[in-house]
C-alpha cells in the first residue's frame, strides 16, 4: 500500500453541551468511506463505550450520534490533514493538526481524552502549547492493539464514565 496525503473528510461531533472530548490521530480508511467516526467494525470503540454506559452499540451513524449526545461526549481527531499508508498511525508523516480549541471554546469540555498512543503524542506535541489543557492517555480501540482485551480496555476507559 502506498503512502497517499489525506485530509480529513468529516467535521468533529459535538454540541455545546459536550463535558468529554475523545481524541483520535486520524480517520481509518473504513472510517473515511463511512464519513464518521470508528467506522471499521473490527475497532471496538463503540462496543466499549456501550458496554461503558450500559446499552447495545449504535451501529448506524445516526445511532452513534444520539449516543453521543445522550452521554455529552465529543468527538474529533488530532490530525486535520497528514500523509499515511492505509490507516497506519505508525505512518503518519506531515501532518497538520485541527483547531482543537474551537470545539473547547464551543462546548462545556471538562475532560480531554486521547485514543492510542499516537494521538496522545500528537495532542501533546502541538495542541496542548496552545490549549494549555492536558489530554489523558488511553489505550486504542483499534484492533490493532491486540496488546488489549476488551476487559482491559475496559478497565482503563472506565474513567471517562465515573469521572
Amino acid at each position: 500500500m502506498n503512502e497517499t496525503h489525506q485530509v480529513h473528510a468529516f467535521g468533529p461531533f459535538y454540541d455545546a453541551h459536550a463535558k468529554i472530548l475523545i481524541l483520535g490521530s486520524f480517520p481509518s480508511v473504513k472510517s473515511r468511506e463511512t464519513g464518521f467516526y470508528y467506522g471499521h467494525p473490527q475497532n471496538r470503540f463503540w462496543k466499549l463505550l456501550a458496554a461503558l454506559y450500559g446499552g447495545d452499540a449504535p451501529v448506524s451513524v445516526p445511532e452513534k450520534k444520539a449516543f453521543l449526545s445522550e452521554h455529552k461526549i465529543a468527538l474529533w481527531d488530532v490530525i486535520e490533514s497528514c500523509d499515511i499508508t492505509g490507516s497506519s498511525d505508525s505512518s503518519i508523516k506531515n501532518a497538520a493538526v485541527n483547531p482543537i480549541g474551537d470545539i473547547l471554546d464551543a462546548s462545556e469540555i471538562q475532560t480531554i481524552y486521547a485514543n492510542g498512543k499516537k494521538a496522545q503524542h500528537l495532542y501533546q506535541k502541538y495542541v496542548m502549547p496552545v490549549t494549555g489543557r492536558e489530554a489523558i492517555g488511553l489505550p486504542s480501540t483499534s484492533p490493532a492493539n491486540a496488546a488489549y482485551s476488551m476487559e482491559r480496555l475496559m478497565q482503563e476507559w472506565k474513567q471517562i464514565v465515573n469521572g
